[in-house]
């Protein structure tokens, strides 16, 4: 997507022209998923798909916002005091910006006019609500020219999701979005959010997204469900330890503490939480040192965990990834919250079209219609295109 094209849509829904164009990005979750709100690490990468906005500062103090992909929602308009929310509306996550924005004691100076038009598959798990929030973030700090640390703008996407949006998700996506870098991933503790950036070197590989094209709400899928159950997991190992999160512990001393969960289901949420992280560790190290075979090993145990552990994958997903194994994939997993959405596959590059093809021909036999595939190119994080 170029400038270009953005400004001839500006101009054509606002009837002036845009001064400044931005880009923030998706992401990927490489390996830890459903650690986060759990305490443990994460290992996300920001992607090349996100999306952009084409801005125009206005003299009075009004929002106004549209979206290339929901254009049928026309110009939604509002001031900084009415930041009410709407149900079904992507308006949702720039209000809750300019809501925590504000209650963070930054100003907005003067109203905006804003254009936006994203590439990443709504509802496919990469992030695309992380991906505006930061977006819009960049553009408050931009525009109102405040020296708002990034960290601090990170904290406030969440802030949106948990408080504005109700769905108590971790600070993966934000800070993956957020904090990313070109050719590297973020080794994240989520308890502390001490990270690392660790090089990813693919060598003859490629990152494959492969896209159920079965759309997910994370709000209406089973994800609080899956927490609370890991908060109750925890509540019950507390009685017996001091405890913090799941993410506290290792395999050894979760096999002590099961006894004090004592309910199947739980056990099989908590354990995944706990196995996850230490792969996740494993992961990196494996990174670290160009080990790519044990990379993909992990990324193989993960999905497996996620399907028969933390029970979050489906027939699409599964489909995806088996099939994946089966034609060549060094390894492959479910990516995001689940129930539909993404998984990830690592493939040799002078394999990729074979490859796609096989594993789509299997899809379309079990599920009925076609998945999409795309290469994922690690990038960095938001930023002011001009």
């Amino acid at each position: 997507m170029n400038t270009t094209s953005l400004k001839t849509e500006f101009t054509q829904i606002f009837h002036s022209e845009p001064t400044n164009y931005y880009f923030a990005p998706g992401r990927i979750n490489l390996i830890g998923e459903h650690t986060d709100y759990n305490g443990g690490q994460v290992f996300p990468c920001a992607i090349s798909l996100g999306t952009y906005a084409a801005v125009k500062a206005r003299d009075d103090q009004k929002i106004r916002l549209y979206s290339v992909n929901f254009a049928e929602d026309g110009i939604t308009t509002f001031n900084f005091t009415k930041l009410e929310y709407v149900a079904h509306s992507w308006t949702n996550y720039p209000k809750g910006m300019f809501k925590y924005w504000q209650e963070h004691g930054h100003a907005c100076t003067h109203g905006l006019d804003i254009l936006v038009q994203g590439n990443i598959p709504a509802g496919g798990g990469l992030s695309s609500s992380a991906s505006i929030e930061m977006l819009f973030g960049k553009i408050l700090a931009d525009q109102y020219q405040d020296q708002i640390a990034q960290i601090d703008l990170v904290k406030m996407g969440q802030e949106v999701e948990n408080k504005f949006i109700d769905v108590q998700s971790g600070i993966m996506d934000q800070f993956a979005v957020g904090m990313g870098q070109p050719n590297q991933a973020i080794l994240l503790d989520t308890n502390t959010l001490k990270f690392e950036m660790v090089p990813v070197n693919l060598q003859d590989y490629q990152i494959i997204i492969m896209n159920t094209n079965k759309k997910r709400t994370l709000a209406d899928s089973k994800y609080n469900e899956r927490r609370q159950e890991c908060e109750e997991a925890l509540k019950r190992i507390q009685k017996i330890s001091d405890i913090s999160d799941l993410g506290a512990l290792d395999k050894d001393s979760f096999d002590t503490y099961t006894y004090a969960i004592a309910d199947e289901t739980l056990i099989k949420r908590a354990r995944h939480a706990v196995f996850e992280n230490q792969r996740t560790i494993k992961a990196g190290e494996a990174l670290k040192h160009d080990q790519l075979a044990i990379f993909g090993r992990l990324m193989n145990a993960s999905h497996v965990s996620l399907e028969y552990d933390y029970e979050v994958t489906g027939k699409e997903l599964d489909t995806l990834v088996h099939s994946a194994w089966k034609h060549g994939a060094l390894g492959a997993r479910m990516t995001g919250a689940g129930f539909g959405g993404c998984a990830l596959a690592l493939v040799e590059k002078n394999n990729l079209d074979q490859f796609i093809q096989a594993v789509n021909q299997d899809y379309q036999a079990r599920i009925g219609y076609a998945a999409d595939f795309y290469p994922a190119e690690i990038v960095g994080g938001p930023q002011k295109i001009k």
